[in-house]
């Protein structure tokens, strides 16, 4: 389980910035998240409980924005979303197929793998 060592690094940052600022309470945590990093939004919130208890992130709410996966080629110069390969008729799974939709050429990802903080809601001392 990624998840932990992720949100673990990422809870030290903002631990890290956050003793710049006269904060007093961590009300919400806003992630990117790439569809490409397969981090699961539930063990990242599970994680995410468990590494703030006892810190001033303790008992804000973390919330998880997915990016979706745009690709580029340099072939025929398409830009967007890419196709996905699904698993038989019955199974909702699928996976991204990392070629070019229009010629089938090889890609550039240009979204879907970002793991970052986007915003954190905070109240600074008066």
């Amino acid at each position: 389980m990624h998840e932990v060592s992720i949100v673990s690094g990422l809870v030290t940052a903002i631990l890290r910035e956050l003793e710049n600022h006269k904060v007093v309470k961590v009300s919400e945590v806003v992630l990117t998240i790439g569809k490409l990093t397969n981090l699961g939004a539930e063990q990242m919130e599970f994680a995410f409980e468990v590494i703030t208890k006892d810190t001033m992130l303790e008992g804000s709410t973390l919330i998880i924005e997915e990016e979706a996966i745009e690709v580029a080629c340099e072939n025929c110069r398409y830009e967007g979303p890419v196709k996905n390969a699904s698993f038989g008729e019955d199974d909702h799974r699928s996976i991204p197929v990392l070629s070019c939709p229009e010629c089938g050429m090889g890609i550039k990802v240009i979204k879907g793998q970002a793991c970052c903080v986007k915003t954190i809601e905070i109240e600074e001392e008066s």
